[in-house]
């Protein structure tokens, strides 16, 4: 039996190796496994297949189907059982975008075009405009624009120049309600459509009536309201002047008066006295 006590504890330790091997490789295998991240479910959904433009109907030639994860998709969405044909575009849609209710009318709107895209309490309203009025040809669709008039005031021979509308929105450029090209080509119009508010449309009719407008392009990024005091001959000539006109003071005069004691034995008394005009 001694003889083989050596063998005996060889087999010993090659099974326990073997025992032990396979329970450390059965529990990096669920090391493993638990570390695996399981496939998340993806849904698809309908996305612009080519650039959408605010006022356009949409047809099924414009929609593809694209993967998306299914529990990152905001509420909205259009999946293959939803029917887009027919609705329109109110927040322009580029290419590869999914496509939300969110950017598109109510669907009793059928049609397209500027009237489907006007804000909820404004109204449209088309400017006459030149090569000038037009900053040249490059206002386009979804600009920002300020409205000025120049015109003379009731009773004044001086023409008068004053900003009337602020920050209002371009909804068509001649008979396009979109920019087309990435050129930003000049393409002067005759016609320019702006999206104002009851009250506005009513200052832009008279300014259109009684003087003579001007557009001035805003910065995308510029909404802020800016009070001017509007421009005359003489502001516009004494710009950049280093000589002010002197401003008149109108002073008043006033008389000074000052109060006595006179001392008469055991008499005192106050009188009185008038100074000179100050």
């Amino acid at each position: 039996m001694g003889k083989y006590k050596p063998i005996i504890l060889l087999g010993a330790g090659i099974i326990v190796a073997l025992v032990t091997s396979f329970l450390t490789y059965d529990w990096l295998n669920q090391k493993a496994e638990a570390k695996l991240v399981k496939p998340q479910k993806t849904l698809e959904i309908a996305v612009a297949s080519v650039d959408l433009p605010w006022g356009r109907v949409i047809t099924n030639d414009m929609i593809e189907y694209k993967h998306f994860l299914q529990d990152s998709l905001p509420e909205g969405h259009f999946s293959r059982e939803s029917s887009l044909e027919g609705r329109v575009v109110i927040t322009p849609v580029k290419v590869n975008e999914p496509i939300f209710e969110s950017s598109l009318a109510p669907t009793s709107i059928k049609t397209g075009g500027v009237a489907a895209v006007i804000t909820s309490k404004k109204r449209a309203m088309a400017v006459k405009v030149d090569k000038v009025i037009g900053v040249s040809g490059f206002i386009y669709p979804g600009n920002r624009v300020d409205v000025l008039v120049t015109l003379r005031r009731d009773g004044k021979d001086q023409p008068f120049t004053k900003t009337v509308l602020e920050n209002v929105l371009v909804l068509a450029v001649g008979t396009k309600i979109e920019a087309e090209g990435k050129g930003q080509k000049s393409s002067p119009v005759d016609v320019i459509t702006l999206e104002v508010a009851p009250n506005e449309a009513e200052k832009l009719a008279h300014a259109a009536t009684e003087g003579k407008i001007q557009l001035s392009m805003r910065n995308f990024m510029d909404t802020d309201d800016v009070l001017t005091k509007g421009s005359t001959r003489n502001t516009l000539l004494t710009s950049y002047s280093s000589r002010m006109p002197k401003k008149t003071v109108h002073t008043k005069k006033i008389k000074e008066s000052y109060s006595v004691e006179v001392i008469r034995g055991r008499d005192i008394s106050k009188v009185k006295v008038n100074g000179r005009y100050k």
